[in-house]
């Protein structure tokens, strides 16, 4: 449990034999926490671990009540515990499928809460109205980019005040794919922006002569039969209407035609059970597993008890902490799922002779986190206490509530890129380090994992959690503050990267496989 506010370290869990710094303790100062003193015997910066007693070497470091990493060599209390002197090493984790499966207390239909949302044909409800503008190829990306940069300006915003812009998606990809799981892939990605809920409607543009081909997207992935408004998917062929000139004009024509039509679709009252709510961690330090995931988790539990879904991904920054997610999974079959994924990603990386343990970035590490362990069991703090409901691939279509999860890889824009292509009409961001990340076609809240990084960077944060370690909140409080904030920003608030204008350069497919 979380120490007094008046110690300056945090133990997490009774078991653990290190505790975090709230600031940066100099060398011989006292570390207080939970009524022991220790003399601190380096300079250890904030949100760094600090040895609780004296390890052996081989010992087990304890954080959250689990194994982060080894020791090497022998460290004493007091010593700063980092990379200088912690290695990884393999642990025994024990999956026992639903063994921790609780059901969850659902909040009845009558007192459930609403957003203002825009609800769809198909039955969706988005939190945006835009126009897309895809690109099947990237040989198609500036002309994509040209008709899109046409409905830039005030003139256009105030005859058409319903919509949120006009953008373009697009990629480096499209060509020279095996047609397997790579193209498959792509395929998913693009058609999730196609049918996706903050999409009012769209036009596809492509080359020509591109492996990805528009017809197939659009036969294969059945976008004749789920397109806004009922009309045939419109796509655009450069090679074939002659240059780039003459198909951005065509561009041009083809959203004009369709501005209308978005542009009659109007919020209304929708119930909190249509909210796909994404969730991602980036630029994450020691902190992160301590405020802003753990108040983003508690969020997520509110959202599933009305009804609505929360993703979690980023497959290889659970590694180490997957046996939390099995043993609370609704199904044996859902928790192997997530246990092929990751023994599918061990294979991967294998590959390309390196191995999934070494994540961790530079900056994760200059904000405290050793071991992607330690960082995985942090980032699983987004999860809530919620039963894991269902396992989905990069970008399938998200249909389950509840808790779920995707595959993904850690890399930010790749991850939420699969997330929104999946269905995600919102998405919430934790980093201490201080991502900027917007995403467009659906607003991202970014929550603060400490006060310096909130109030260095107070035009990118939406949400401060370092309030938590400050003492003047508790995680249900600012987990209360990131719900209702979720409702608002669904209802049409825009979040910090959306009134900075970001979100239009964060599109990335993961591409995998070679490149033909």
């Amino acid at each position: 449990m979380m120490s007094d506010v008046q110690d300056n370290a945090i133990r997490l869990r009774d078991s653990d034999n290190v505790a975090v710094l709230k600031k940066t303790i100099k060398a011989g100062a006292t570390v207080n926490c939970e009524g022991v003193a220790l003399d601190c015997r380096q300079l250890i910066p904030a949100g760094h671990k600090i040895a609780l007693t004296s390890l052996s070497d081989g010992q087990a470091l304890i954080k959250y009540g689990q194994t982060i990493g080894f020791a090497k060599g022998s460290i004493q209390a007091g010593d700063h515990v980092h990379t200088q002197n912690v290695v990884m090493g393999d642990f025994g984790r024990d999956y026992e499928f639903c063994a921790d499966y609780h059901a969850v207390e659902m909040v009845p239909d009558g007192q459930r809460r609403t957003f203002m949302g825009y609800e769809r044909e198909n039955g969706r409800v988005g939190t945006r109205n835009y126009i897309a503008v895809i690109s099947s190829v990237n040989c198609s990306a500036s002309v994509s980019k040209y008709v899109a940069e046409h409905f830039r300006n005030e003139a256009f915003a105030r005859k058409y005040p319903n919509i949120d812009g006009v953008i373009a998606v697009t990629h480096k990809s499209g060509c020279s794919l095996l047609p397997s799981e790579p193209l498959k892939m792509l395929q998913r990605v693009l058609a999730g922006m196609a049918r996706h809920a903050n999409i009012g409607g769209y036009v596809m543009i492509g080359l020509g002569c591109e492996v990805n081909q528009i017809s197939h997207l659009i036969r294969d992935q059945k976008l004749d039969a789920d397109t806004p408004g009922g009309a045939a998917p419109v796509s655009l062929n450069i090679q074939a209407l002659g240059g780039v000139r003459k198909t951005t004009e065509a561009g041009i024509k083809a959203v004009g035609e369709i501005l209308d039509r978005v542009n009659a679709h109007q919020r209304s009252a929708q119930s909190i059970d249509k909210l796909l709510l994404a969730m991602n961690c980036g630029g994450s330090d020691g902190n992160s597993g301590i405020t802003a995931n753990p108040a983003l988790g508690y969020a997520s539990d509110q959202l599933v008890r009305q009804g609505a879904t929360s993703v979690l991904a980023e497959t290889t920054e659970i590694y180490g902490g997957e046996h939390l997610l099995t043993r609370r999974a609704v199904s044996e079959s859902v928790g192997q799922k997530l246990v092929d994924l990751i023994h599918w990603w061990e294979d991967h990386v294998k590959l390309y002779d390196a191995s999934i343990d070494n994540n961790p970035s530079y900056g994760n590490k200059e904000g405290g986190l050793t071991t992607i362990y330690e960082k995985s069991l942090g980032a699983i703090a987004k999860a809530g206490q919620s039963p894991l409901a269902e396992v989905y691939r990069y970008a399938e279509p998200i249909k389950a509530k509840g808790l779920c999860f995707m595959d993904t890889p850690g890399n930010d824009p790749v991850s939420m890129t699969g997330l929104v292509s999946g269905g995600c009409t919102i998405g919430t961001f934790t980093t201490g380090r201080g991502s900027v990340y917007g995403c467009k076609p659906s607003p991202c809240i970014k929550i603060a994992t400490n006060s310096p990084l909130y109030n260095w960077m107070e035009d990118d944060m939406d949400i401060n959690a370092g309030t938590i370690l400050d003492g003047s909140e508790t995680v249900e409080e600012v987990g209360r503050r990131i719900f209702e904030k979720i409702l608002s920003v669904a209802g049409g608030e825009k979040t910090k990267s959306e009134l900075s204008g970001m979100g239009d350069e964060e599109f990335a497919p993961w591409m995998i496989g070679p490149v033909l």
